[in-house]
């Protein structure tokens, strides 16, 4: 993914976890992109990110609703934050 300005980092976290939030994203209309380091960096040919976490990434219009969903979602994965 390029550093596209337009978004934002919203999550990280299993591929299932990723797929999932996607999909309750697109039923409210918010578009996003996945990246993934680890799965990148062994196509190229170097290591890079971490083993089964997937960067899901929002439209920066869309973030804070996004963001709200992913909390509620996957409460657990936020739980250190401050």
């Amino acid at each position: 993914m390029s550093t596209d300005e337009t978004y934002e980092h919203v999550y990280t976290g299993p591929e299932t976890n990723v797929q999932y939030l996607q999909e309750l994203f697109e039923e409210q209309g918010i578009s996003s992109r996945v990246r993934n380091d680890f799965d990148s960096g062994l196509r190229a040919g170097f290591g890079g990110g971490m083993p089964g976490q997937v960067l899901l990434f929002v439209d920066k219009m869309h973030f804070p609703e996004a963001d709200k969903i992913a909390r509620t979602t996957f409460p657990e994965d936020y739980k250190n934050e401050r």
